[in-house]
């Protein structure tokens, strides 16, 4: 579980002033850097290695000071030493290193300075080790928080959907098909988004699969089969022999995990197509673009143009909008400085259901449940005016993913849409950690959207919700406002 922010600030304070005065590289360094993932609660013995020997690109051998395969790699100096130099030296390295190794971060330092290149969007921070708490958010990413701008054209969407195409295709060819085959990679893809973003312990899904399994991956569809049973087993539950690695993973629930599938059979090619997907960083995913990529590359005619399998959040918000938000921020706008009717707001967005009838991977369900988190954030940080703080987030949060409902005719969306409405969940309630200093987190999922299968035109819109106060249903062609005895056009 993340540390909150408040104690990682703590933590960083202690930090900078233990070692405001060491200057040996030798001496120190590997003390350095324990301590240093101790501020963000990471435990650098799990996640990180010193002195990786690689092969260096004039060919000599080489020693990386440390690596945290796929997100960081740190060069160390003493003292005064240049970190040009340093740099220089990280970058060395990169063509001795796998594809799902390379890091998407280089951090060098002697001690008394950091310099922190994002080699993903080109970006350089560099400030002394006194400032560290004013810069702390830049390493938001070790901890497990990170904020994000999604943007509908980020080609990270399009390379996570094209990564699961690979993987399917391989699975499909090797004969496992299907509902089974469907399920499967739904569940994988909420493996690689877990642990990027808090709901496991960071790389802990890429270090089983790296350290535990074969390379000929022979015994991979094994040890998933194992893993899936085990996140759908109450901790309480589990074997008291269980592989301790195995026990560390969480108890999901949410019936993600629940059905019992068919064996599935890897080679060393598909495992590295595995590995090569966890090497991507998941929480840059947006789950309202992902989900109709993802449907795309179940087709590979469709794959070659993925972009064009979404709805834009441009196009969801023109609908939206007028049908409910713009109502609703103008009462927001109204309760502003009174208490009462701030909460008497919140309760209302609290009891609200949404319907679509035709929701597809879930783009206008995830959109909306975003807008209404962030609505109900807005509120809150008004009610916070003050800098009470509240004691526990979690009896504050009211908005929940049980309030959505859509219909699908295709199962495999269907499950897509399920499972990302989940995902954008857990993202919110990583704002809401950041926003409150407080780490929140819903697991295990006792909620879930209620995603059905069948076709809208014959079943009762009604009997998705007995508690309805009312519905509101959108599609990407028509737009309806469902009440309990009439539907009519707005």
């Amino acid at each position: 579980m993340p540390l909150s922010w408040n104690e990682i600030k703590t933590r960083a304070i202690a930090f900078s002033k233990e070692w405001e005065t060491e200057s040996s590289e030798d001496a120190e360094a590997k003390s350095f850097w324990d301590e240093f993932f101790n501020v963000f609660g990471i435990s650098r013995r799990r996640v990180a290695s010193f002195e990786k020997p690689v092969k260096k690109q004039d060919g000599t051998q080489g020693f990386i000071d440390l690596l945290w395969k796929g997100v960081i790699l740190v060069e160390h100096k003493s003292r005064g030493k240049s970190l040009d130099k340093a740099f220089q030296q990280a970058k060395d390295y990169f063509p001795g290193l796998k594809e799902h190794e390379l890091p998407r971060f280089i951090l060098v330092s002697d001690f008394q300075s950091f310099r922190l290149y994002d080699l993903e969007n080109g970006t350089t921070a560099e400030f002394p080790l006194k400032d560290f708490l004013q810069h702390i958010h830049l390493f938001g990413f070790i901890a497990g928080y990170e904020k994000r701008s999604y943007k509908e054209e980020d080609p990270a969407n399009i390379q996570a959907a094209e990564r699961m195409g690979k993987l399917h295709d391989a699975l499909e060819a090797s004969g496992y098909t299907g509902h089974a085959l469907e399920v499967y990679l739904v569940r994988l893809l909420f493996c690689l988004f877990a642990e990027d973003t808090s709901i496991f312990e960071r790389t802990q899904f890429q270090d089983y699969i790296d350290k535990h399994t074969k390379e000929d991956g022979s015994d991979l569809a094994m040890h998933l089969a194992q893993l899936f049973q085990v996140l759908n087993t109450p901790k309480a539950h589990r074997l008291k022999t269980l592989d301790e690695t195995l026990d560390a993973f969480p108890f999901v629930n949410g019936k993600l995990f629940e059905e019992m599938l068919p064996f599935a059979a890897f080679d060393s090619k598909m495992r590295d197509m595995l590995l090569y997907a966890c090497s991507l960083d998941w929480s840059r995913i947006s789950p309202a673009i992902f989900g109709s990529m993802f449907q795309a590359v179940m087709n590979p005619k469709e794959r070659r143009n993925l972009g064009a399998h979404y709805t834009s959040e441009k196009n969801i918000q023109k609908v939206i909008k007028p049908l409910f938000l713009d109502g609703l921020y103008a009462e927001f706008e109204k309760a502003k400085g009174n208490r009462n009717r701030l909460n008497e707001l919140h309760g209302k967005i609290a009891s609200l259901h949404f319907l679509d009838p035709a929701c597809g991977c879930g783009n206008f369900l995830i959109i909306a449940y975003r807008e209404m988190r962030q609505l109900e954030m807005a509120i809150l940080r008004e009610l916070n005016k003050g800098g009470q703080g509240f004691l526990d987030v979690r009896e504050i949060i009211r908005v929940d993913v049980d309030q959505f409902a859509g219909i699908e005719y295709d199962e495999f969306p269907a499950r897509i849409a399920e499972v990302a409405m989940w995902l954008i969940d857990h993202q919110m309630n990583m704002r809401v950690s950041e926003e409150f200093g407080q780490y929140f987190v819903r697991l295990p999922l006792r909620k879930a959207a209620r995603i059905v299968h069948g076709n809208a035109l014959r079943l009762d819109w009604r009997k998705l919700r007995s508690d309805i106060e009312y519905q509101i249903s959108v599609d990407e062609m028509n737009v309806f406002v469902a009440e309990p005895e009439r539907i009519t056009r707005p």
